[in-house]
């Protein structure tokens, strides 16, 4: 999925489709510029506990809010965080694995293409000219040492988002609704409905395109030769907006089910009664994300929730589950390792 080229639309045209492609060009070209302002950076480590990104600091610093003022999203996260540290737990290696990815010269190669930017708006084309020099030597770097790879990592956000009800009827409700609004193509209601149906930590990542990456700057730099400046400029932030956006998800209900089924493993020994709670909490939150749409006819579901039902009644005797716990902590973790290693773009 591109955030694709940020340049002139057909203001004339009054088709739904076009506004939501416009919509999404104006964001992505937010987020580009935004990002750009931060990698300046060494790295793109985390400054909270809640995300992962440099690519989502602001452009300008936020007015400061009132001491008075409860900042209501923090304070919910940091209670989340404590009442399932299972999850936290899950983010922060997310986002570990997500920005060891990270190239520093593709970074640089932004961080070039911005100080043209500014050169141009402050008419210093010579300025402009050096700086895309810089960008062009930091990206022939990158093709020679990836000439197989067509996108470069180069910003990261992670951040958990649960906004999906417990009761399977309430999800099947919204499910239902969100259908309604795409046949009717009220696609901003089915935004807003999908989105209640997501409970997920999500990886995004930011890629420079290979591809067209050194195509733009070569071009830039004919247009300041040529004298247009305004011409190089757009190609510049076309540039900086064609960063390719790729998403990975984890489900929250299968971080959670396996934490259950750890319980149940540890419980086991000394309290079966415990033990058989714990894994119908597993059941449940298994089930949660097959109606929540995670690869929901993925037959691993029927699979894993069998195994479940084989382990409560095996717990009724008297016999050493510990390796058919063993067994079904391997097959989740698998299951699990498969939907958050999946792409979306």
């Amino acid at each position: 999925m591109y955030a694709g080229a940020y340049g002139k639309q057909n203001r004339g045209n009054s088709n739904r489709k076009d506004f939501m492609k416009d919509t999404i060009y104006i964001l992505a070209f937010v987020v580009s510029v935004s990002l750009v302002s931060c990698l300046s950076l060494t790295s793109c480590s985390s400054r909270s506990s809640d995300t992962a990104s440099q690519a989502t600091a602001p452009v300008q610093a936020a007015a400061p809010q009132s001491q008075a003022q409860p900042d209501v999203n923090t304070q919910k996260k940091e209670a989340e965080q404590q009442a399932r540290p299972e999850i936290e737990k899950q983010r922060q290696q997310a986002q570990q694995d997500a920005e060891k990815n990270l190239d520093k010269e593709a970074i640089a190669a932004i961080e070039e293409t911005n100080k043209a930017v500014s050169a141009i708006a402050a008419n210093k084309p010579d300025e402009a000219r050096a700086a895309i020099e810089r960008a062009t030597g930091k990206i022939n770097v990158l093709v020679a040492r990836n000439p197989a790879t067509a996108l470069i990592p180069v910003g990261v956000q992670v951040e958990v988002i649960d906004a999906a009800p417990q009761d399977s009827k309430a999800i099947l409700q919204l499910a239902q609704d969100a259908s309604k609004a795409v046949e009717a193509k009220d696609y901003p209601a089915a935004r807003v409905l999908l989105y209640g149906l997501t409970s997920e930590i999500r990886v995004r990542t930011y890629n420079l395109p290979l591809a067209t990456y050194p195509l733009a700057l070569t071009e830039a730099a004919r247009l300041l030769d040529q004298q247009k400046t305004q011409d190089a400029n757009t190609v510049l932030l076309t540039a900086l907006n064609t960063l390719a956006i790729i998403d990975r998800v984890t489900p929250l209900p299968l971080v959670l089910a396996r934490a259950a089924i750890d319980q149940a493993r540890e419980q086991s020994q000394k309290d079966k009664a415990a033990a058989q709670t714990l894994l119908e909490t597993a059941k449940k939150q298994l089930e949660r994300s097959k109606e929540l749409g995670y690869a929901g006819r993925d037959p691993e579901y029927t699979a894993l929730n069998s195994d479940i039902s084989n382990l409560e009644k095996q717990l009724k005797g008297s016999e050493d589950a510990t390796s058919v716990f063993a067994k079904l902590e391997d097959r989740f973790s698998a299951f699990l390792k498969r939907q958050s290693d999946r792409e979306r773009r």
